[in-house]
């Protein structure tokens, strides 16, 4: 019978040998005869994890790993190069069927399908020259660093910096062997890599690995989304079997490209070990009984130590808690579950976006990291929020690593302590001791200061500032009619106003009573423009006091008086400089009140004339105490043309005021819109008399038009409501601009010429050759004239780059078909040799100075009584 068993048992071995035999030799039959299916493989240069080879197939670990996969599965692979970014694009959107090394993110999962089993474990290193010390983030404060460009190092160091407060220089670069030469010449300080890429090309480059190491990775083969599940699971299915098996051809790829050999492999000694071990285990069975006992002994002590421990950290007025590696809660005490709401049992585990808003998580977990990642001793001030975002806790925060017996990293401790209260305590405190309570400024102490540090800045050169003093009139009289209470109010209405005129950069404060300082810094280095940029705000400050005040319903008027103290050259005190502002300030009470004063005497006169001057421009204004005067235009023959209208100022006390003394004035002061209104209504009427002339009647009139006058959004209204109410021809108005006015707006200036010049109007271009005029730009200009401006006529015989421009010029109109004026034309030499260059039309001293309308009317008997050969 047991020869009969062993028959059977042969013959089954027998029959499954041949099944075996058959199903090898049939499979290749089988696959031979399948279509292999062609998989798509995005590659780029990261060795030593996936690069192209010589032979133009893709290579390194996973590519080896791959290929092997392929030829198990019957796939046929092709290699499709690109960088990175475009490798990532590509995959997205399916041109590629797998890239390799992509690390898992949940916002990659959104848009691509990962495998179950990584491919490989990584993490990201910074890269260095020799001499360049790394030792921490900290030390990348001002360091360039390179960067794959759209990888998740780039955002997760940006957010890194970030977090830390750090002002570091992010290069991207679209392949990481760029980032290494960079680093190696120079035009780097450190480059972020993969682990297994850096340690790989560092030799080559002679760069070295930093301690900063952050974002341990699990890297995968990934593929678009909803796509190509089958190949994912022929990889999963590989590498389990091959990550199982020690000599198996995944750890051999590794170690051919230089990875370190598995930890899996039993040595064939231990084996033999075993077999005594097995001997001596009847031998510890009889102390294992022994063992229970004592370890059952010192399990209750453990207990019970545990229960004492647990029992003094739920007794203290602290929140104590251990975080893993994961940042997920391994133990809270009795402060912290009150904290969260909940038993410890459903803190275990859980995260801090389980507690807290997102914003609070992610700043906890940025400090968490620096724990866990770098082994730092973390001690910061941490705000933190519910999940609603209402209720907010300030804590100062203590975290230190945990670590085993080998010295790693496996968890972090934290100790919080709530600092709400003291935080409020502070700032209540912070707010008496510099700040008024009735307005809510800074006081005399913080003033004080903040004026001690400007004035440093200023005798370092760094700076111009000025104090304006500024002082109620006749508070005290409100006080003792309406009481203190309306007095406050007041005072508080006042602030608000002076509010308005406060930059980032300047300081207002109240001294006390109806007294406030506003202090202006970053003003112009010379002392006299810087004298008018106050005298501007001074003069804002001084007209939103006067407005009426509402106090309870009734209405109030209160002026004030401020003096004004530049900082002076020399270096002062800060108590010199509230005096030379506060002995001001008295000059303009006693000048009258509402007002204000510089302490300098010679400012103060300036700002007087200025102010006396716009005065009388306003009320001249009012009273038409303006004329227009004419100067000739003529051909090569002599001929009158044309005319330029110049606006003159008939003072009554000055007599007659040149256009230098008041235009200027005019533009600053807005003033120049009603005044070029006049001009324009005054020219338009002036050619409808002269139409009636018979020989002027052909003539054209220009009239220089403003920057500000000509970008006011109803300039082209004006003009045409001119030509409209006087009935001129607009043929013979001429617009003269200047070349300034083409730096800004352009679109719009050429939108509005565009609407003169369709109603007729011509367009001439004053000054020409003084600016910085854009050919591309003047091309595009409706233009009917260019005028020479007088400074390059001037010189035209003694300076030959004044004669070339004014070359450039007449050619320039002939190119663009314009017609070209020269101005400032005083001898006959100048005249002769701009007709040697072709210049046809000239306007100047040498054929008339700009007179009344009579001139014009009597041109040819003008013309005569000088002498001129034309």
């Amino acid at each position: 019978m047991e020869a009969g068993l062993r028959m059977k048992r042969l013959q089954l071995r027998a029959s499954t040998a041949l099944i075996l035999c058959l199903a090898g030799m049939l499979a290749p039959a089988s696959q031979a005869l399948a279509q292999p299916r062609e998989v798509s493989v995005g590659v780029y240069a990261n060795e030593p994890k996936i690069v192209q080879g010589e032979d133009g197939q893709i290579s390194g670990i996973l590519g080896e790993l791959l290929k092997e996969i392929a030829r198990l599965e019957n796939w046929q692979l092709t290699a499709v190069p690109c960088d990175w970014q475009q490798c990532l694009e590509r995959t997205q959107s399916g041109e590629i069927d797998l890239l390799p090394d992509v690390a898992f993110n949940e916002t990659r999962a959104l848009l691509l399908d990962f495998h179950q089993v990584p491919s490989l474990y990584s993490w990201s290193q910074l890269y260095s020259r020799e001499g360049v010390q790394l030792a921490s983030v900290l030390h990348l404060e001002g360091r360039r660093i390179a960067v794959l460009e759209g990888s998740i190092q780039q955002s997760y160091l940006r957010d890194l910096l970030k977090s830390f407060g750090l002002n570091a220089q992010l290069i991207s670069v679209p392949n990481l062997l760029q980032g290494f030469e960079q680093v190696a010449s120079g035009a780097a300080d450190a480059v972020v890599a993969n682990q297994r890429f850096g340690d790989f090309h560092a030799p080559r480059y002679q760069l070295y690995s930093t301690p900063i190491m952050f974002q341990p990775a699990q890297l995968f083969y990934a593929t678009r989304k909803g796509q190509n599940a089958e190949l994912l699971a022929s990889i999963d299915k590989h590498l389990q079997y091959w990550q199982g098996s020690p000599d198996s051809y995944y750890y051999q790829t590794l170690q051919r490209w230089g990875g370190e050999p598995p930890n899996l492999l039993i040595p064939v000694g231990v084996w033999w070990g075993l077999g005594g071990l097995g001997t001596l285990l009847l031998l510890a069975l009889g102390g294992a009984v022994v063992l229970r006992r004592q370890v059952a002994e010192k399990t209750r002590h453990l207990l019970a130590g545990e229960q004492r421990l647990n029992t003094i950290l739920d007794s203290v007025e602290a929140y104590i808690y251990i975080k893993d590696t994961q940042l997920r809660y391994q133990y809270a005490n009795r402060k912290v579950c009150e904290l969260f709401g909940a038993p410890l049992e459903q803190v275990m585990g859980k995260t801090d976006e389980h507690f807290f808003d997102l914003d609070t998580a992610n700043n906890l977990h940025e400090n968490d990291r620096r724990v866990l990642q770098f082994g730092e001793r973390v001690e910061e001030e941490e705000v933190n929020r519910d999940l609603n975002g209402t209720t907010e806790h300030a804590f100062l925060s203590v975290k230190l690593p945990l670590r085993n017996a080998a010295g790693q990293i496996y968890a972090l401790c934290g100790i919080s302590t709530d600092i709400t209260e003291h935080r409020k305590n502070l700032e209540k405190i912070n707010q008496l001791a510099f700040y008024d309570p009735l307005t809510g400024l800074p006081n005399r102490r913080l003033l004080l200061d903040r004026l001690q540090l400007a004035l440093a800045k200023h005798a370092r050169g760094l700076q111009q500032g000025a104090l304006l003093f500024i002082d109620l009139d006749n508070f005290k009289d409100l006080n003792d009619t309406l009481g203190h209470d309306m007095g406050d109010q007041l005072l508080q209405q006042v602030a608000e106003r002076l509010r308005v005129h406060v930059r980032a950069q300047d300081s207002l404060a109240r001294l006390g009573g109806d007294e406030f300082v506003l202090m202006l810094e970053e003003l112009s280095a010379d002392p006299v423009q810087a004298a008018r940029q106050v005298e501007t705000v001074a003069n804002k400050v001084v007209a939103a006091l006067a407005a009426p005040y509402s106090l309870e319903g009734r209405s109030h008027t209160s002026t004030a008086s401020i003096g004004i103290a530049l900082f002076p050259k020399d270096q002062t005190s800060v108590e010199e400089i509230l005096k030379r502002a506060d002995l001001a300030m008295y000059q303009a009470k006693s000048a009258g009140r509402n007002g204000m004063r510089f302490f300098d005497p010679r400012m103060q006169a300036e700002a007087n004339a200025r102010a006396s001057l716009e005065s009388d421009l306003r009320q001249s204004l009012s009273e038409r105490h303006f004329i227009l005067h004419y100067q000739p235009q003529v051909d090569l023959l002599g001929q009158l043309i044309g005319a330029e209208a110049l606006v003159r100022w008939q003072h009554p006390r000055r007599g007659l005021v040149a256009p230098n003394d008041f235009i200027p004035l005019a533009e600053s002061t807005g003033l120049i819109l009603p005044l070029g209104r006049w001009i324009l209504h005054s020219a338009c009427a002036q050619l409808v008399t002269w139409a009636a002339h018979p020989q002027l009647r052909h003539i054209n009139l220009a009239v220089n038009v403003s920057a500000r006058q000509f970008h006011h959004r109803d300039f082209v209204e004006d003009v045409l409501a001119a030509l409209t109410e006087s009935g001129a021809n607009p043929a013979r108005l001429e617009l003269e601009l200047t070349e300034s006015q083409l730096v800004e707006d352009v679109e719009v200036l050429i939108a509005k010429m565009t609407r003169l010049k369709a109603h007729g109007v011509r367009l001439s271009l004053d000054d020409f050759g003084t600016g910085y005029s854009s050919l591309n730009y003047l091309k595009r200009l409706p233009l009917d004239q260019l005028k020479i401006d007088q400074s390059f006529v001037r010189d035209l015989l003694v300076q030959p780059s004044d004669a070339a421009i004014v070359r450039t010029i007449l050619a320039l109109g002939a190119n663009l078909d314009l017609a070209v004026t020269a101005e400032g034309v005083e001898t006959l030499e100048q005249r002769e040799a701009l007709l040697a260059m072709g210049c046809q039309k000239f306007q100047g001293y040498l054929f008339a100075r700009p007179g009344p309308a009579q001139l014009l009317e009597q041109w040819p008997l003008a013309l005569d009584s000088r002498d001129i050969t034309v």
